[in-house]
């Protein structure tokens, strides 16, 4: 592989994963024939995947992989335990949404994310992701102070 950043697929495309913006992740979505229902608007469900998405290029950009923490010396990985949704309005084919997720709250094992989808300055979807770091195994783990600092939070103070 070339080490050229011209060919690097983040140079050539630097907001395929959106950006963070004080503290916050950006993605935008277009929407797609495939996201719709019969009616022709956004089905219920290409929301969560819109969301999926967002949380995802939020570990990522800020420097905690998914791939990594799950192939790394002590294989862990980020698994929703919750979600509180709320839909307010709809969108349709060709809308250009944007994701917005950001930490709310961390605690030992979890933390709560919030996401809002808009669709210009319109708020038409909100959640409350609770996610736990879990080993391989499935058993609950503390998230890691450096971890914690990644995501945006200091560490708890023992």
């Amino acid at each position: 592989m070339s080490s050229d950043p011209e060919t690097e697929p983040q140079s050539r495309w630097p907001d395929l994963s959106g950006r963070i913006v004080e503290r916050r992740h950006i993605l935008p979505i277009r929407v797609y024939f495939e996201d719709t229902d019969f009616s022709g608007v956004v089905y219920h469900a290409s929301y969560l995947r819109f969301m999926e998405r967002s949380r995802s290029d939020f570990m990522r950009l800020s420097g905690a992989d998914h791939v990594d923490l799950f192939t790394g010396e002590d294989p862990v990985a980020f698994a929703v335990r919750r979600m509180t949704i709320s839909y307010e309005r709809s969108a349709a084919i060709d809308d250009i949404l944007e994701v917005e997720t950001f930490v709310k709250e961390m605690r030992g094992a979890s933390m709560l994310l919030k996401q809002t989808v808009r669709r210009g300055e319109t708020v038409l979807v909100t959640a409350d992701v609770q996610v736990a770091l879990v080993s391989r195994s499935g058993r609950a783990r503390r998230i890691p102070a450096d971890l914690r600092r990644i995501l945006g939070e200091p560490p708890d103070e023992d």
